[in-house]
């Protein structure tokens, strides 16, 4: 069993929480983004209330424990540790919760390179616990706007999983699929779902626009983020998103083997 200790260590060690990855710059333009209202950040949330760029600072200085300072717009930005294993507690709760049920779910990533295992597992874990793993609209094109331009995607499942690849490029044999912020991809799984009078998921867990989508259309979601994603929290604060783990959400993907085997512990789905 890895206790909190063990974990809040291997947080810092790893570089998930503590001084991350994620540059101050690179964060606090993406505040500026979300108060601007830019669909980049914004990532499937409209926000109810009217989110300045101070306010901004604020919530993510409460739910991140990056610096309140304003003026502070250089260097690494931090996470607090603390913050972080409160939130994976409150993760493992909706896990259990939905295990209990036998809920449908759905997973989905936008980082399937480095956190494509930590959903997976749960994906099993879940699975076995008698949920429905849902794979909506596998195969389908979207259509994803990207800093290259307008670029077509497949929706695919791997271990449970959704995720996009390019469409009509061929897959190296260790391809995970692509990096995007977009909400479209769980819209469409969503509403594939919906047409074809199939389940629809009790709770949604990814990242990015899977959980902003998600949350946005009323579905229960839950995930991860780093701190310039402040859409996750500010749908947190705002009651759309259930629950957001602060991490940096790039590190290598065996780093998070051991906040799998917490999340799992505390959610009574170990197996």
């Amino acid at each position: 069993m890895l206790t909190p200790a063990a974990l809040r260590a291997h947080l810092l060690a790893a570089r998930l929480a503590g001084t991350v990855a994620t540059s101050r710059e690179v964060s606090v333009r993406s505040y500026r983004l979300f108060e601007a209202r830019d669909p980049r950040v914004l990532i499937g949330i409209d926000p109810k209330w009217a989110w300045e760029l101070r306010d901004v600072i604020a919530l993510m200085a409460e739910r991140c424990g990056v610096s309140e300072d304003p003026r502070h717009v250089s260097g690494q930005d931090v996470i607090d540790p603390g913050r972080t294993l409160s939130a994976l507690d409150a993760f493992a709760e909706r896990l259990a919760v939905a295990a209990q049920r036998s809920a449908p779910v759905l997973l989905g990533t936008g980082h399937p390179h480095r956190l494509l295992g930590f959903y997976a597992a749960l994906a099993d874990a879940l699975s076995s616990a008698g949920c429905a793993v849902l794979t909506p609209a596998q195969g389908h094109r979207v259509d994803i706007t990207t800093r290259f331009g307008l670029r077509t995607y497949n929706l695919d499942y791997v271990r449970g999983v959704a995720l996009v690849r390019e469409a009509d490029t061929p897959r190296p044999a260790r391809d995970t699929g692509a990096h995007t912020h977009s909400p479209l991809p769980v819209r469409l799984a969503l509403a594939a779902a919906a047409e074809v009078g199939g389940l629809l998921p009790e709770l949604v867990i990814g990242d990015h626009g899977w959980v902003c989508g998600a949350g946005q259309l009323g579905f229960e979601a839950i995930g991860l983020a780093d701190t310039d994603d402040p859409a996750l929290f500010v749908g947190e604060a705002e009651g759309s998103v259930s629950v957001v783990v602060p991490l940096d959400d790039a590190v290598r993907s065996d780093y998070y083997l051991p906040l799998t085997r917490y999340v799992l512990n505390r959610a009574c789905l170990s197996q």
